[in-house]
């Protein structure tokens, strides 16, 4: 039977400069429906699980069309509420050559889903059926509202045997000042519950306040990750090491920690089409691997090649599925596929 996964988090509307164009250049903008959790059900309704999202979304023509898009992607959306006026937006423009990409956020505190209190959700009811939660470290940052709900749904989903999953995703310019201070408790309180973390040797140091004299990124996941694995009883802690040897290209490397013990996938050379995104495409690849049994090599590899396939699909929902996976893992490349 087909596990059923959920993820609370927030729908977006990501509206894109074509052509590589500065924003103050286009005259015209492309627009999708996004969101870590957006991209992380989608992804996995790919692979072939039932997928469900816990959001709000505004009362009026953008929500329905929000819920239309993900309902096109797979995604559940009985548990989409309709609540307030407001859809977090944010602005695009891909970079190119030394230019980097950026990103500019707006009216995102204002957002149905960042204004919509847990009691809104019959949370019990959303949960129902559930086998894993999905969280994420960017709700966490919003406000005061979201982090109280997160705490809420996770407490619940415990109490209900549900695995957690909890993405760290630490944003310095979400938090805002002392941000690493201020996201400690929260981190700490969600990572005694998770089963499976995404997480960075930044995470355990800055947010962690764990410390380390080795030098090299490696050396120091090596010492940092047995020591948060056995403090929060987690299962699986994974994340990747990216070194940017350009601004269209990357080496990608996939690192994971199970069972007292590191694993790395090889590195791979990745051209970035769509840069947004791929580390929700990684962590799809570690909760897929988990939950078909892989061992914790095929995992991170399958994970890696997830996370590299998705730098080639335009936009922040990676749509592809696990013999996709297979072939980047495989190596194999055709000019055209007959």
């Amino acid at each position: 039977m087909s596990k059923h996964i959920a993820a609370y988090g927030e729908i977006m509307m990501r509206l894109e400069v074509p052509d590589n164009l500065l924003l103050r250049q286009a005259e015209n903008l492309k627009y999708s429906f996004t969101g870590t959790g957006v991209n992380v059900t989608s992804l996995l309704s790919q692979f072939g699980y039932d997928t469900s999202l816990i959001s709000a979304v505004p009362d009026n023509a953008i929500g329905t069309a929000a819920i239309g898009a993900i309902r096109r992607l797979g995604i559940h959306s009985d548990f989409v509420i309709k609540n307030n006026d407001n859809l977090g937006m944010y602005f695009l423009e891909q970079g190119f050559g030394n230019r980097p990409s950026n990103v500019t956020y707006t009216n995102r505190q204002q957002s149905s889903f960042n204004t919509t209190d847990i009691s809104k959700y019959n949370i019990s009811q959303s949960l129902e059926g559930i086998d894993v939660l999905h969280i994420c470290g960017i709700s966490l940052a919003m406000n005061d509202l979201t982090q109280n709900n997160i705490l809420t749904i996770v407490k619940i989903a415990k109490e209900k045997n549900i695995q957690i999953v909890f993405d760290c995703n630490f944003r310095p310019s979400l938090w805002g000042d002392n941000g690493n201070q201020r996201a400690k408790p929260y981190y700490e309180s969600i990572l005694k519950e998770a089963d499976i973390v995404l997480m960075s040797e930044k995470d355990a140091i800055n947010t962690l306040d764990l410390t380390t004299t080795k030098e090299t990124k490696e050396e120091q996941l090596e010492e940092l990750l047995p020591i948060v694995a056995n403090k929060f009883d987690i299962n699986i802690v994974a994340g990747t090491i990216r070194t940017i040897q350009g601004s269209n290209q990357n080496n990608i490397k996939g690192y994971l920690f199970k069972d007292k013990r590191m694993y790395y996938s090889k590195a791979f050379e990745v051209d970035i089409l769509d840069r947004i995104g791929t580390g929700d495409a990684y962590t799809c690849g570690v909760m897929h691997g988990e939950l078909s049994n892989m061992d914790p090599q095929e995992i991170v590899s399958f994970s890696t090649a997830s996370c590299v396939l998705a730098h080639t699909i335009s936009g922040d929902t990676p749509l592809f599925d696990t013999d996709d996976i297979i072939k980047v893992i495989n190596e194999e490349k055709n000019d055209i596929e007959r």
